[in-house]
């Protein structure tokens, strides 16, 4: 079998495979390249229902060579904010019908589901899904966001193998003079209440040099590069513009995927030994709801943190650099230094991630050194904050419909007051800032964040989806991976904390997987 990339209105016989991955994203990505890694010879199937966007399918939006599709990412990526530069406005339609959309990024209100209680909620419309939007942040998880199911020794291994997969580089942005300034400076604040190895550092990120100088991010086909080239695997293929409908199974094992041509409706099913599901947060649970495969804690215990954000204009007299001497921003990269304070939990209880840049005038002069204090806030974990998935309606793809049940705590709302109170405290200390235009609680979605939905447990009990291999309860050979499987409320950045349940659930199906 030659790798291909099937846009299905060819609607040829399917082959059978060993396993077939459901999303083209990073986790898809990951667990196909560790498929092949295990196995030279497995026959593995990947479908999306999305088109490719650009001529190398699953390459991040920054390093595409198309002009008019790299400014279109590029050109909104400058605000630092995920939820900001992701897509359409919320009250845009596609129109009921998915097949007639460009690919991109997509609010979920805008694709016919219900989510007035998660107005800035976004999922992808296109092969690589959210691994050619990110913005390749990778902190590092720690305390109350490891997962207690897993041994320390595993958790410690497969999150290695997370970062090799995700290429994580610990200081892709060496600090700016400025940079150190604003550290040295914060210091004063977090010192004391960083746990140790917990202080100011450089933000880890999916980032790393190329030879010609820029600097690439992690895509799906940096991860497998056969996702992008097909030539690179002929055991591998590639269905794209190929929506999985319905996963078949029988007696507790799967046997495929049903799947529809997004453009002509035509229907199929590809069969499989194994089937792992890799479709995010949102469209996991939709497409096991969908299925007639419904355990009690199906899209229940939606998380996502509280995303505070802000901005002050550092006062180089105070913190004692030469703003003439600060490089102005290129074409490829707007940021000037990239800093993380983790959060040691208790004494330090937030993630903040400090993305800056050196503004500019029509000569290029700098005019000043504006830093981003973008604080992550957890929320509690709770049953009620769920999709809700309706058994006669259905969204602008023909899936059945979600509506998103989420608020807040009191314990959360107060947790986001002590937030304000720290974030003014560290911007007061580098220049003037006013709270009431200079700081925003951004809405519920923005961060994109989205963890629990099929969470991972260690005991059947209706609280958890799936077990600590991944594997959904009652099941042989169903998997789930990604952001879903999470059963921890995150402070950090989700991506590489969903990579480890990546790992394990290719570890599973790969030890089981029949030929």
């Amino acid at each position: 079998m030659r790798s291909t990339v099937h846009p299905t209105n060819a609607m040829i016989e399917p082959p059978a495979f060993d396993v077939l991955i459901v999303g083209s994203g990073l986790m898809g990505a990951a667990v196909a390249h560790l498929l092949r890694q295990a196995d030279t010879h497995l026959r593995i199937g990947m479908v999306d229902g999305g088109p490719p966007l650009g001529s190398t399918p699953g390459q991040h939006l920054h390093d595409v060579p198309e002009p008019e599709i790299w400014g279109q990412y590029n050109e909104k990526v400058s605000t630092g904010i995920q939820g900001f530069y992701t897509g359409v406005a919320p009250s845009a339609d596609v129109g009921g019908n998915l097949a007639a959309a460009t690919p991109g990024m997509y609010h979920l209100q805008s694709i016919g589901e219900d989510a007035t209680a998660m107005p800035a909620a976004a999922v992808a419309w296109n092969v690589g899904g959210m691994g050619i939007h990110w913005t390749a942040a990778t902190p590092t998880p720690w305390g109350s966001e490891v997962f207690p199911q897993i041994g320390e020794n595993d958790w410690r291994a497969d999150l290695h193998r997370a970062t090799e997969l995700l290429r994580v580089n610990r200081c892709p942005y060496p600090p700016t003079a400025a940079g150190q300034a604003v550290a040295k400076t914060l210091g004063t604040l977090f010192d004391s209440v960083s746990a140790e190895g917990r202080g100011i550092q450089p933000m880890p990120m999916a980032v790393n040099p190329t030879p010609s100088g820029l600097k690439e991010r992690t895509g799906p086909a940096t991860i497998f590069p056969p996702i992008g080239n097909p030539a690179r695997d002929d055991q591998f293929t590639l269905y794209t513009d190929t929506l999985a409908t319905s996963i078949v199974h029988r007696n507790g094992r799967a046997t495929g995927v049903a799947v529809r041509d997004v453009h002509t409706g035509d229907t199929r099913e590809l069969t499989a030994s194994q089937v792992i599901v890799c479709a995010d947060a949102i469209r996991t649970p939709q497409l096991l709801f969908a299925s007639s495969i419904r355990p009690r804690a199906l899209g229940r215990f939606l998380n996502e943190h509280i995303f505070l954000s802000g901005q002050v204009l550092a006062d180089p007299g105070r913190l004692g650099f030469d703003l003439a001497t600060l490089d102005p921003p290129t074409d490829h990269e707007w940021a000037a230094d990239c800093i993380w304070i983790p959060h040691s939990d208790g004494g330090q209880p937030f993630q903040v991630h400090i993305m800056n840049a050196v503004m500019i005038d029509d000569d290029r002069s700098p005019l000043a050194y504006a830093v981003g204090l973008e604080f992550y806030v957890a929320t509690e974990i709770r049953e009620e904050n769920a999709l809700r998935f309706s058994d006669t309606d259905t969204d602008a793809a023909g899936m059945p419909r979600i509506t998103i049940d989420f608020d807040y705590t009191d314990a959360d709302r107060a947790s986001l007051q002590q937030a304000q109170q720290v974030q003014r405290q560290a911007a007061e200390l580098l220049g003037p800032f006013d709270p009431a235009t200079e700081s925003a609680v951004l809405p519920a979605g923005s961060s994109l964040h989205f963890t629990g939905t099929v969470r991972m447990g260690a005991a059947d009990d209706g609280t958890s989806v799936c077990d600590t291999d991944c594997r959904v309860w009652g099941f042989e050979n169903l998997f789930v991976a990604g952001c879903g499987v999470i059963p921890t409320a995150l402070k950090c950045n989700s991506t590489l904390t969903g990579m480890t349940t990546a790992v394990r659930a290719a570890r599973a199906a790969s030890a089981t997987v029949r030929r």
